[in-house]
C-alpha cells in the first residue's frame, strides 16, 4: 500500500532522496519518471541542484503542492496495488489541485484507490463514493447517481459549486473508491 497524507512529511534530504524512499534502490530514471507522472519534474529541474536540492525541515523550502506533489512521486515509485489518500488537496490553491488531480487521474487507474476527501473535485470522478456522516455511511454511488438522488452529497456539491460556500460547517467525510480492482 502506499499513502499520500493531508500533512506530507519530507525529510530534510535531497529532493531525489525523498522521492526515493518510495522504492530503496530506486534508480534516478525511476525517480524522475515517477516525478513526471506526480507533475513535479518541471519543477525540480529548474532548481539550481535540481533533484540534489534539501527539502529543508519538513520540506520547509516548499510550497503546500509541491510537498503533496513529491509525496505523490514517492506513491507512483512505490507502485503499490493500493494507493491511500487522506485529504490530499485540503489545503491547497486550485493550480496545485488540479495538477495533483491530472496526476491522480492517469495513475490510479491501475490500482484500488481510496480517497478521504472533503473536497468534492477530488473524489468527482471515482467510480464509486461513500458519503459518511457520524461514521455511518449514509449514501453510496458514483457522482452523477448520488446528484440526482438530492440527498446530502447533493447539498454538498451545491455548497462547493453552485452556491460557492465553504464546507467548513458540515463535516461528514466522503470515501471515494476507484481503479479497478474495487
Amino acid at each position: 500500500m502506499a499513502f499520500v497524507a493531508q500533512d506530507t512529511y519530507l525529510f530534510p534530504v535531497s529532493l531525489g532522496e525523498n522521492i526515493g524512499c518510495g522504492k530503496p534502490g530506486a534508480s534516478q530514471a525511476e525517480i524522475e519518471r515517477a516525478a513526471r507522472l506526480a507533475n513535479i519534474h518541471d519543477f525540480i529541474a529548474g532548481l539550481p541542484e535540481g533533484y540534489a536540492t534539501n527539502a529543508g525541515e519538513w520540506g520547509g523550502r516548499l510550497s503546500g503542492g509541491q510537498k503533496q506533489r513529491i509525496s505523490l512521486a514517492r506513491a507512483i515509485l512505490k507502485d503499490a496495488p493500493i494507493l491511500l489518500l487522506d485529504e490530499p488537496t485540503s489545503a491547497l490553491d486550485a493550480e496545485s489541485e488540479a495538477l495533483i488531480q491530472e496526476a491522480l487521474d492517469r495513475f490510479a487507474h491501475q490500482r484500488t484507490t481510496v480517497v478521504v476527501a472533503h473536497r468534492l473535485s477530488t473524489i468527482k470522478n471515482a467510480d464509486r463514493v461513500l458519503v459518511l456522516q457520524e461514521g455511518e455511511v449514509i449514501e453510496e454511488g458514483t457522482h452523477a447517481e448520488l446528484i440526482a438522488r438530492g440527498g446530502l452529497y447533493q447539498e454538498l456539491y451545491q455548497r462547493q459549486y453552485a452556491l460557492d460556500q465553504p464546507t467548513a460547517a458540515v463535516t461528514p467525510a466522503l470515501l471515494a473508491g476507484g481503479g479497478q480492482n474495487d
